[in-house]
Order: C-alpha cells, then sequence, then structure tokens
C-alpha cells in the first residue's frame, strides 16, 4: 500500500511537470523562487457594450505582455507564448469583436474598422490599469497595435513583432486582389475575395511557406473555418479588407513614432511569407536602432512551425530589458 502511494505521487508530479497546463498548473517564477499559478484562464470582460472575450496567464505583478492577434485567427494562435512565459510574464491575449469567442455585434451596432477596433482594445487594456507593457504584434495585430502605442508611447516598453507590417516595401504579391477592392468597392471585387474564407484559403494560409505542412495542426484553420461560416462574417471581414489602405495611409506615422520614441524590437519572422514577405521586416531597419532581428525558414503564422524558438527568443529579448 505504501509503495503503490509513493508512485501514485510520482506520477501526479511528473504528469504535472510534463503537462503544465494540468494538474498542478504551477511552475516556479524565476524572479522570485516562488511557486506560481500558471494555468491559462479564459476569461470575458465588456468594453463599450461589447463581451471581449481574452486569455490570461501568468502574474500580474511580472512583467505585461499584451498579444494582439491576425486575421484570421483569435487568441488561440498565441497558445504556445501563453503555455511556456506565463512562468515569468503576466501574459494578455484579447480577441477582437467579429473573432474568437468574443460578440460578434452587428455592423449596424459596430463599425468593423481598425480604428473602431483599436479603440476598444485600447480601452480594454486600460481597464488592467497597467503602468507599462510590451506588444506582440501579427498580421492585423500591426495595425492595430500601432495606434496604441502612437496612443500611449510612454506605456509600451517592447514590441515583439511576428510579421506585422508597417511599410509598402512589406506589403507582398498575395495584396493584389485586395488591392483591386481599394480601387474599387464593388460586388465583383468582393465575390473575388471569398475564397480566403474556404477551407482550402484558410489552409493555404497556415501552411504555405512551412517547411513541413504535416507538421501544421489543422484544428487551426477548422476552428477559423467555423467562425468565419457565421452569418455575416465574410461582410464585415470584407469590410476590413477594403480598410485595410486606412493602415497604409497611417504607414509613415508609425514610421514616425519607431524614429522618436525607439521602443526595443524583437523580430521572429515568417520569411516565405506571400502577404508580408522578408522585406517589411528589413524596413524597420531603417527606423529602429535596438533590434533583436530573427528571420524564420516558414510561412505567416510563425509560431505554428518554430513557435519553440521564437518562444525562446522572447525569454532573451524580454530578459534583457
Amino acid at each position: 500500500m505504501i509503495v503503490q502511494n509513493v508512485m501514485a505521487t510520482l506520477v501526479f508530479f511528473v504528469g504535472a511537470l510534463v503537462c503544465p497546463n494540468s494538474g498542478l498548473g504551477k511552475k516556479w517564477n524565476k524572479n522570485s523562487n516562488d511557486m506560481i499559478t500558471t494555468q491559462v484562464q479564459f476569461k470575458r470582460k465588456k468594453i463599450s457594450g461589447i463581451n471581449i472575450f481574452y486569455r490570461e496567464a501568468g502574474d500580474p505583478k511580472n512583467p505585461t505582455i499584451v498579444l494582439l492577434h491576425g486575421f484570421p485567427t483569435s487568441s488561440h494562435m498565441y497558445r504556445k507564448v501563453l503555455d511556456e512565459l506565463s512562468n515569468e510574464y503576466h501574459l494578455i491575449a484579447p480577441d477582437y469583436p467579429g473573432f474568437g469567442e468574443s460578440d460578434f455585434p452587428s455592423p449596424d451596432t459596430f463599425k468593423y474598422t481598425f480604428d473602431a477596433i483599436a479603440k476598444l482594445m485600447d480601452e480594454f487594456i486600460a481597464s488592467f490599469n497597467l503602468e507599462n507593457y510590451a506588444l506582440m504584434i501579427q498580421d492585423y495585430g500591426a495595425p492595430i497595435g500601432f495606434r496604441i502605442a502612437t496612443a500611449h508611447p510612454e506605456k509600451i516598453t517592447a514590441i515583439i513583432n511576428q510579421n506585422g507590417n508597417a511599410y509598402e516595401a512589406g506589403l507582398g504579391d498575395a495584396w493584389a486582389s485586395i488591392r483591386k477592392l481599394w480601387a474599387e468597392n464593388s460586388e465583383e471585387n468582393r465575390n473575388a475575395l471569398l475564397g480566403a474564407f474556404s477551407l482550402e484559403g484558410l489552409k493555404w494560409q497556415y501552411t504555405h511557406g512551412t517547411r513541413s505542412p504535416e507538421n501544421i495542426n489543422p484544428d487551426a484553420w477548422q476552428l477559423d473555418y467555423h467562425r468565419l461560416s457565421r452569418p455575416g462574417s465574410h461582410e464585415i471581414n470584407l469590410d476590413l479588407f477594403y480598410d485595410y489602405q486606412n493602415n497604409v495611409k497611417l504607414y509613415p506615422k508609425w514610421q514616425e513614432y519607431l524614429r522618436k520614441y525607439q521602443p526595443p524590437m524583437l523580430i521572429v519572422w515568417g520569411k516565405n511569407d506571400e502577404f508580408f514577405p522578408e522585406s517589411g521586416a528589413k524596413a524597420y531597419k531603417n527606423d529602429l536602432k535596438t533590434i533583436d532581428y530573427n528571420v524564420y525558414d516558414t510561412g505567416h503564422f510563425a509560431l505554428e512551425e518554430d513557435g519553440e524558438a521564437i518562444i525562446e527568443k522572447i525569454r532573451s529579448f524580454m530578459g534583457k530589458l
């Protein structure tokens, strides 16, 4: 009986170490030598009448990183980061309205523009009363994050950039059909983009440019497809495609912010991204003095294939601040 109890205890603790978000759900805090709860929590906050879903992990006493997702995904894209860095950092990853588990308000009550989403995310972040925080940006997270950073430059400790563009040089060939929409917001040009919401189109976004497509978890694009199949979802996302041109108009303002405030930046870029190729990553070197520059032989969602390496880069980069 004693032997059985000892073995059961060993199995429990080994399981907790192998699966940190099951069982005990705790890790060592390297900064204080204390055990802290690191299990990811799934929460909601009502911001301006809209329920915003978010994932939160780590000790709020530790440095905070706000993780802003891209299209067509949600905070789900940061699941590896949340699991692995919560022992040293306080991590907050929201879903935008119309994305993930957040409310999907009607376009009659919420205008789907990057200005509107950034304003709501700014209010969401403000609700935590943070003195300062780092931003992690990817795809749509860049225009949303740069709007927030330019509004509150004194709060931004660093920017972690995974294929988040702020330069015309970084707009790749995949923008050709969207540029036609910018020129004429017609039904014909909108319909030409519907393939991006198909199961095959979403799979392409995750697997194109990867070294080993068979290593990319299909749950990611299946989840996105489920959400994009909701009534009205295509329309609001086409509206955002059309509105993206207003991000390009703001590029000079964001570049001025980078030159003036010089936020430390970690670049972890998938170089085979058809939307945001490596030219977009290189362009940051024109405006920033402090860049930890890393490029990976993968695609748009670099965390899917190179998450382990990227997470260690984040840990090292943030540890030097």
